[in-house]
């Protein structure tokens, strides 16, 4: 293995960012520009979540509040209300600044890519401020009385301009760079559109017993007569392994000899049609083929990250296939999975 295979890949399965996984830029994409390893939407966001942080450890009670003891301090200190109003804002800007100091790391909470997440995040933060603010309108128009001090104004701006900077911002000439020329990815499992829902068969109905699997025992005579007979039988001597001898009205025994012996039974072996059958079905399944796409698609690995590419110049090995998924092997090793298996020719 060469030294650039080896600074590739650090092992079976394992992904590290080359210059292949970067996007060359063309004529018609600018290079971006920022500070250090951040761009500018990044950066601006961070500077607003600083600034947030440090006025959430100030009283949210305005001054007429906190001296008629209806209550004071800061979110911190008011129960729950620091994870969504600043906690979950905290976590979303640690995961941005995360992303491009380790860019294996988290990709993804849950379903959602962290620039979603972070705007999930500012969006339901500004939402709860904005409840602040209203309840504190409310209240002074019937009491007069402000509840909330300046706090829950600077929060509720700062985390609209947030908003802007995450929701908005593919939307803007400047901050819109950001997300311009970014590597196209196979969506999440939970992101991609739903499978239709098929109506479930009918149950079979049980079948209605005959009148012939019936047997009424008071209307045979025959069968009475018998079963009395080899009730009160006793077993000849020496004979334990035939059915009991009968004896007449006299009390004389009857000659009776059995049809088959241990010695005349012929060994009967079992048929492995079925076994057959079944194990050809299970093998047919899993039975490796060769494919090719008509253009390059991304093979990825159990977390849906991309770990290979396969094309229409080269021929690739399916190990088994699973309907929508193909699961496809590299010609050295690695093995992952192809979601998007239209058009695909086989060999």
């Amino acid at each position: 293995m060469t030294d650039e295979r080896a600074n590739e890949y650090t092992g079976a399965g394992e992904e590290r960012i080359t210059e292949q996984d970067v996007l060359p830029t063309t004529s018609d994409e600018r290079p971006q520009y920022g500070v250090g390893p951040f761009s500018i939407r990044e950066v601006a966001i961070v500077g607003v979540w600083i600034v947030a942080f440090i006025v959430s450890f100030f009283s949210v009670a305005s001054e007429q509040a906190m001296a008629q003891l209806l209550f004071g301090g800061s979110v911190w200190t008011n129960g729950l209300d620091w994870i969504l109003t600043i906690g979950l804002p905290t976590v979303a800007v640690f995961l941005i600044v995360l992303r491009r100091f380790s860019p294996d790391g988290i990709r993804r909470v849950g379903s959602l890519g962290i620039d979603q997440f972070a705007s999930v995040a500012f969006s339901v933060s500004a939402v709860v401020w904005l409840t602040l603010l209203w309840r504190n309108v409310a209240v002074s128009i019937e009491t007069g009385v402000w509840i909330y001090g300046w706090v829950v104004w600077v929060e509720f701006f700062l985390m609209l301009a947030g908003v802007v900077l995450t929701v908005v911002a593919p939307l803007l000439p400047i901050l819109g760079e950001d997300f311009a020329g970014r590597r196209e990815v196979p969506a999440h499992r939970n992101a991609r559109p739903i499978r239709p829902v098929s109506a479930r068969p009918p149950r079979p109905a049980a079948p209605a017993a005959s009148e012939t699997d019936t047997f009424d025992t008071d209307a045979s005579p025959a069968y009475a007569d018998q079963t009395a007979a080899y009730s009160t039988a006793a077993y000849a001597a020496g004979q334990s392994d035939t059915m009991p001898v009968a004896r007449t009205a006299s009390g004389e025994r009857e000659a009776w000899a059995p049809v088959q012996t241990r010695d005349t039974f012929e060994p009967v072996e079992a048929q492995p049609e079925a076994d057959e059958s079944a194990a050809s079905e299970s093998s047919s399944a899993v039975q490796a083929f060769w494919a090719l796409v008509p253009e390059d698609r991304d093979v990825v690995d159990e977390r849906d990250v991309p770990i290979f590419r396969i094309g229409p110049t080269a021929w690739a090995l399916v190990l088994e296939d699973r309907g929508e998924v193909f699961v496809v092997r590299h010609e050295d090793g690695r093995i992952g999975y192809l979601h998007d298996v239209t058009g695909v020719t086989r060999g």
